[in-house]
């Protein structure tokens, strides 16, 4: 690869070697960044789905007593 950059930019060789290392550090950066922010956004989705369980949970168990306790003939007096 190296090779192909000294002929296409004409750089020295050493030059041109330096320059492909910098890209691959760069890019094994990025990737690694991506993967770290991809653990972290799984983690809070996983975290926001487990709160939305409890509230749904939640909205159903009273909905469900108020659905066994109303009495419509009791309402407004």
């Amino acid at each position: 690869m190296a090779q192909v950059v000294a002929v296409r930019t004409g750089l020295s060789q050493a030059d041109a070697d330096k320059r492909v290392l910098d890209v691959i550090n760069q890019a094994r950066t990025a990737l690694e960044n991506a993967r770290k922010a991809a653990a972290k956004l799984s983690l809070w989705l996983t975290a926001s789905l487990l709160i939305g369980a409890f509230a749904a949970s939640l909205a159903a168990t009273e909905g469900g007593y108020v659905r066994d306790n109303w009495n419509p003939g009791f309402a407004g007096r």
